[in-house]
């Protein structure tokens, strides 16, 4: 489900339609860029049906809005799913409990101090909502089973057998004991529902139909607040903070580049935080895909080497003396991908990576957006780790106490080939489907 947003330009004020992962705003008509930051979750509201508002008292019911991976590790294997709700935020019977196909079906505002009403505060916790919601979403874990059967009549005195591999799918929910679970490239946000007080009866603005009793009106009035300053949403300058360039960057790019200086800058707590990124050269490759390369040790299971990682997962894998010296990495995608998809890239980066010989990084062409944050690349190590290992035992009872000690995080670019339906990656073997790749964005 995609969510489009009403906004405008904060410098021509002109009007503009944003998708909901978009973090850069480029004005077609005065042609400013700006970045959208702000302290928590946006927070955006179905306009009532009608615009006069004046004369009206407006409630604003919260929804949690959840779109994003879940990877869930058991004994058995890793189940993984999209999800894609909105999930009611307060106790208020007679609402309902998800907002549905509305926000698809209509463009969002963004709360502003000038939005009228009051509204209410979130009395159910951000994470017993996602808890739910998980509990309500079964994962599906692909397990490869494999049978023998005896071969009647044949082979004299020494038995033959058939073997059969097939793979069977189980549905695990949340329920029970699981080693690990991590959520990957999630958007999280604020839907508000306007209600209103219309002919002695509380009914849903954008609909009309009556929703609530009117004896609680004054108490939910009582309960309300006004809009915080804590929540507006703050434009500020593309400039590249080393030589004052303008920064390149496409709307749901979570890291900008200046052609100018070949710098990357991501936005970090405190304004832009430099990002530092190689490349390996692909003589004019028609597509260059971003990796978040993270290097660190994992004590817990002894990896410290790229070496103890070949050892450990029991890669089919003839140990080069020099990989005793080379520390481990983790190269997880910085692009969103299915979440199948996105465990098999990761695992064939991570072991390849011996393969990779990069270069200071600099500004070209068909390089594709970063959409995925190293904040988000750092949760999937236990679950990249996971998906590589040919052991389980080896690797999944130690995944609830294992941690990884990073040393340093940097961005590399892998050069692409076009090989008709896919992007064929040539040093590592990696291939992404150009539909998987385009579906990717609107994840």
């Amino acid at each position: 489900m995609e969510i489009r947003i009403e906004e405008r330009c904060p410098q021509c004020g002109a009007p503009i339609v944003l998708q909901e992962s978009d973090h850069l705003l480029t004005c077609p008509f005065c042609e400013v860029k700006s970045l959208l930051r702000s302290r928590g979750p946006f927070r955006y509201f179905l306009p009532p049906a009608t615009g006069k508002t004046g004369d009206r008292f407006l409630l604003h019911v919260p929804y949690l809005r959840f779109k994003g991976a879940i990877f869930l590790i058991k004994e058995a294997g890793i189940g993984h799913k999209i999800i894609d709700t909105t999930r009611i935020g307060t106790d208020l019977p007679g609402l309902p409990p998800t907002l549905g196909v509305r926000p698809q079906a209509m463009p969002v505002r963004r709360l502003t101090p000038r939005t009228p009403g009051r509204f209410l505060p979130l009395a159910i916790k951000a994470s017993a909502i996602l808890e739910k919601v998980v509990h309500l979403s079964p994962l599906r874990i692909e397990e490869r089973k494999v049978s023998r059967r005896r071969m009647q009549g044949m082979g004299g005195d020494q038995d033959l057998f058939s073997y059969d591999s097939r793979m069977e799918i189980t549905e695990y929910t949340a329920h029970g004991r699981f080693l690990h679970r991590a959520f990957i490239g999630e958007t999280i946000s604020f839907l508000y529902l306007p209600l209103e007080v219309q002919d002695e009866r509380i009914v849903d603005a954008v609909t009309g139909q009556s929703v609530i009793t009117l004896d609680r009106a004054g108490q939910l009035a009582r309960q309300s607040v006004r809009f915080r300053p804590s929540w507006k949403t703050r434009f500020e300058a593309t400039l590249c903070p080393r030589c004052g360039w303008s920064l390149d960057g496409e709307g749901d790019a979570q890291v900008m580049t200046c052609s100018n200086c070949d710098s990357a800058w991501s936005p970090g707590k405190k304004g832009l935080a430099e990002v530092q990124w190689r490349m390996i050269d692909g003589d004019g490759a028609p597509l260059y895909l971003a990796f978040w390369r993270i290097t660190g040790t994992i004590p817990e299971v002894g990896i410290v080497s790229f070496a103890d990682f070949v050892r450990r997962t029991n890669q089919p894998m003839l140990v080069r003396p020099e990989w005793q010296e080379r520390p481990m990495r983790f190269l997880v995608p910085a692009f969103k991908l299915p979440p199948k998809i996105f465990l098999r890239v990761g695992r064939q980066a991570t072991i390849s990576q011996w393969r990779l010989h990069t270069r200071p990084g600099r500004v070209r062409d068909h390089l594709h957006p970063v959409t995925l944050p190293a904040s988000e690349a750092r949760q999937s190590i236990k679950v990249i780790l996971a998906a590589s290992t040919a052991s389980r035992q080896k690797i999944f009872p130690f995944l609830p106490q294992m941690h990884l000690r990073p040393s340093a995080v940097e961005l590399i670019y892998l050069p692409f080939v076009d090989k008709g339906h896919d992007w064929y990656q040539p040093e590592s073997g990696i291939s992404v489907g150009k539909n998987v790749l385009r579906f990717g964005r609107r994840l």
